[in-house]
């Protein structure tokens, strides 16, 4: 099981009316933590889409417990809990600076190829970054 956090500050235009988190931004949050869970194993994004590999989303879920404020320091938790083939799943836990579970969440990615938009198995490279989470 591979595991890796980060903080996010929420700034003043991430949040609604009522102060709140706007719940559409708890997608981008997820999408940061992803992408850092990734450079943190010495991958990135960029390097899978020069090789001709893309990740689109094919599902999310999430559920808002407590809501984040503005000037709130949120430390989002990104949990792989299978090792990936063609798709990777990826579990969410943000918390605020008191420990709160604010809100959790999933998504759902496939690995295609770049031009033919066809189903394509996790690069070997990614793969073998990934592997001794799994042993």
């Amino acid at each position: 099981m591979y595991h890796h956090q980060v903080d996010i500050r929420v700034r003043y235009a991430d949040t609604d009316q009522m102060g709140y988190v706007y719940y559409g931004n708890y997608a981008a949050y997820f999408e940061v933590a992803r992408v850092e869970s990734f450079r943190q194993l010495g991958f990135s994004y960029k390097k899978l889409e020069e090789a001709g590999v893309m990740m689109p989303v094919l599902e999310l879920k999430t559920k808002y417990l407590l809501p984040a404020l503005y000037d709130d320091l949120l430390t989002i938790k990104v949990t792989i809990r299978e090792f990936p083939k063609v798709k990777i799943r990826y579990e969410y836990e943000v918390m605020n600076e008191a420990g709160q579970l604010l809100t959790t969440g999933e998504t759902t990615l496939a690995f295609i190829h770049k031009e033919t938009r066809k189903p394509v198995r996790m690069p070997e490279n990614m793969a073998n970054l990934l592997s001794p989470y799994f042993e």
